[in-house]
This record gives structure tokens, C-alpha cells and sequence, in this order.
């Protein structure tokens, strides 16, 4: 029993991590889309570590720096190349009829652990809902609630980059 629970927690944890990063990414994404860079408001702090790089008191941000973070076309890219893989299904239908999405998976990583995003489409076939699970070896796949309302959103969004 106790391996489970340390199966389990491992699982969580990186759950935790890739929802840590979808944040991350997404924030980048909205944030570039409405600063081109000029009088931006962010401190060199909080650049910095958008970029993934190590901050100490009294670094300054370069020029090249603060332009990769507001690079909108970079972030997306980032953001469509961070899954291993992206699915869709549809529902049921009789042969011969056209079929249409209904559900979609987003594959983060796999082994042990694994996690994903599941989701479901509009009639518009744009993502309505979304949510992210865990497993791992020996394990069923089981929905990550650690999350506020606000990251659920950025799961969406997220999600959303992709159809």
C-alpha cells in the first residue's frame, strides 16, 4: 500500500510541474499579445524567469531578452512543441457518415509518471472543457484537482493553441 502512495505523490508532482510550466507559458502568450516590450511593466525579475533563466538581485534584462519574451510567434511555437502528442475522437456515428471531434487528449509525457490533458469541443469544434490527469506505472489515469479556477483557464487556453 505504501508503494502506491509514493506512485501516486511521484505522479502528482509532475502533474504539479507540467501545469507549473502550462502557466508559465500561457502567461507569456497573453502577455505578449497585448506589450510589444515598450514601457512594459514587468520587473527584470519576473523576465528573467519567464525565460527560464537564473535571477540575482541587480541583473538587468537585455535588450535581446526582453524581445524574446514579448516575441509572440516564439511562445506559440514553445507552446507547440511542448506536447509529445496531440489526439482527437469522435463519438459514435453509423458507417459512412462524416465524423466529428468531440474529445481530445493532449500527451505531456509518459513513463512513470504520465499526464495529460482530456478535453472536450464546442459544436464549434473548439475546446469547451478541460482537465488534467496523472498516472503511473500500474496505475489508472486520475484527474489532478490541484488547481484554482484561474489555472483551469490557462489549461483551456492552453489547450486551445493546439485546434
Amino acid at each position: 500500500m505504501e508503494m502506491k502512495t509514493e506512485k501516486d505523490e511521484q505522479a502528482r508532482s509532475q502533474a504539479a510541474a507540467q501545469l507549473a510550466n502550462i502557466v508559465s507559458m500561457v502567461d507569456k502568450l497573453e502577455h505578449a499579445q497585448k506589450c510589444d516590450g515598450e514601457d512594459c511593466e514587468l520587473t527584470d525579475e519576473e523576465i528573467r524567469e519567464g525565460l527560464g533563466y537564473s535571477y540575482t538581485p541587480g541583473d538587468k534584462v537585455t535588450d535581446e531578452e526582453r524581445e524574446e519574451y514579448h516575441d509572440e510567434d516564439a511562445v506559440r511555437t514553445a507552446i507547440e512543441e511542448d506536447p509529445l502528442e496531440v489526439q482527437v475522437r469522435s463519438g459514435w456515428t453509423n458507417p459512412g457518415e462524416k465524423l466529428e471531434p468531440e474529445e481530445f487528449e493532449i500527451l505531456l509525457c509518459t513513463g512513470g509518471p504520465a499526464v495529460r490533458i482530456v478535453g472536450e469541443f464546442d459544436s464549434d469544434g473548439r475546446p469547451k472543457r478541460a482537465w488534467m490527469e496523472y498516472q503511473d506505472w500500474g496505475t489508472p489515469w486520475t484527474e489532478y484537482l490541484d488547481m484554482s479556477s484561474e489555472k483551469r483557464q490557462h489549461l483551456l487556453t492552453y489547450s486551445e493553441q493546439f485546434f
